[in-house]
């Protein structure tokens, strides 16, 4: 089946009604409150974002938030959105996301991405200019580390590694599941589909077009590394929504925290955006009736995450925002989602099924065995 959730940046923004600013605690406080909603009202994930530098509280190490948030949830898929895998060191990612899965019991896999704020090469002693090799090589060691022991490694960004191994090791000697999230860097999706892990196109910032043909080339290569035929990769999207029961309502009511939020403020008008990106201010019929158009240029895709949390908007309206996803959204999208979907096309990928998969693989046969 397909996973719907949410995604939080965890801005510091001033209310742009009230002008009070959230304190550091109360907003960190707020995404746990979040999580906490999200799964009373049935979404499948909530993933939390990694940032260094103001305006955003979101945690500088996710794999701290996202402990806490396993021992308050039961059912939530806890990830990140994204995890730096340009400036963190793969060896205490490996260990610190092993030790999530652990006390999540698998509830949690991993979103990876380069960040888009310059400064934070620099301060973790790494040049921006090497981002892309960052990512790759660092990947290319995260991935290893999870799979062997004893790795013995060389490359141009860290030190050298001489049969060392990462504890504690997976949980049931699995890996935790990696989508490698990308808003405008091809690269990442071949990265993506070497691997044979997910791609997630963030989707709030570019037109359709943009995104179909990110997806695109994802899904070919991803064929072309021989995982399977491009309609069975594994594909995510982003999206933001604002919902009220009137269209004119919702824009109105979203129109101030659009024109001064981090990630929208002083660019195009929200119209503009509206009309020429995902951004989906409107009734909940509206957000499903888009929300299912996404399918039309991406294929059956495996999760969707919403943005609806940024740009000061009080935690209340929030929550709010949060039930009508759960209440009269995603069960729509559900059930529509559903028709039509190949069987050959997989669902979201999660520890038990990965996990019952493998033991349910025929044994390698034994060499020289009749």
């Amino acid at each position: 089946m397909m996973q719907f959730g949410i995604f939080t940046v965890g801005d510091v923004t001033p209310d742009p009604i009230t002008g009070r600013t959230p304190t550091e605690n109360e907003r960190i406080k707020a995404m746990v409150a979040i999580a906490r909603k999200a799964e009373e009202v049935g979404l499948d994930v909530v993933a939390v974002g990694e940032h260094h530098n103001p305006p955003f509280a979101a945690p500088a190490n996710p794999a701290v938030l996202m402990a806490h948030l396993a021992a308050q949830t039961e059912r939530l898929v806890l990830s990140t959105a994204t995890a730096l895998i340009t400036t963190n060191d793969p060896v205490r990612m490996a260990e610190d996301y092993s030790y999530v899965q652990h006390l999540a019991d698998g509830r949690m896999d991993l979103m990876l991405g380069r960040g888009n704020t310059g400064p934070v090469y620099p301060w973790f002693g790494k040049d921006i200019r090497a981002g892309l090799e960052l990512a790759i090589e660092n990947y290319a060691l995260l991935h290893r580390l999870w799979r062997e022991e004893n790795v013995v490694w060389q490359g141009k960004h860290r030190t050298p590694l001489h049969g060392f191994t990462a504890t504690p090791r997976p949980l049931d000697g699995l890996a935790p599941f990696v989508w490698h999230g990308s808003i405008r860097t091809p690269e990442i999706a071949e990265q993506a589909a070497y691997y044979g892990d997910g791609f997630f196109a963030n989707h709030i910032f570019w037109p359709k077009e943009h995104t179909q043909r990110m997806v695109d080339l994802y899904r070919r290569r991803f064929e072309h590394y021989g995982h399977g035929s491009a309609d069975q990769a594994i594909v995510g999207l982003g999206g933001q929504v604002f919902m009220a029961r009137t269209s004119q309502e919702a824009i109105r009511a979203f129109r101030p925290y659009f024109d001064e939020a981090p990630v929208y403020g002083g660019g195009p008008s929200l119209e503009s955006f509206m009309r020429e990106t995902p951004l989906t201010v409107g009734t909940p019929e509206q957000v499903i009736e888009r929300t299912l158009s996404f399918r039309d240029y991406v294929g059956d895709y495996q999760r969707q995450l919403f943005l609806i949390d940024h740009a000061g908007l009080p935690l209340k309206t929030v929550l709010e925002q949060i039930d009508l996803l759960g209440e009269e959204v995603v069960p729509v999208l559900r059930r529509e989602m559903a028709v039509g979907r190949p069987a050959h096309v997989p669902d979201a990928p999660t520890h038990a099924a990965r996990l019952a998969a493998r033991e349910a693989a025929p044994e390698p046969a034994e060499v020289g065995a009749a």
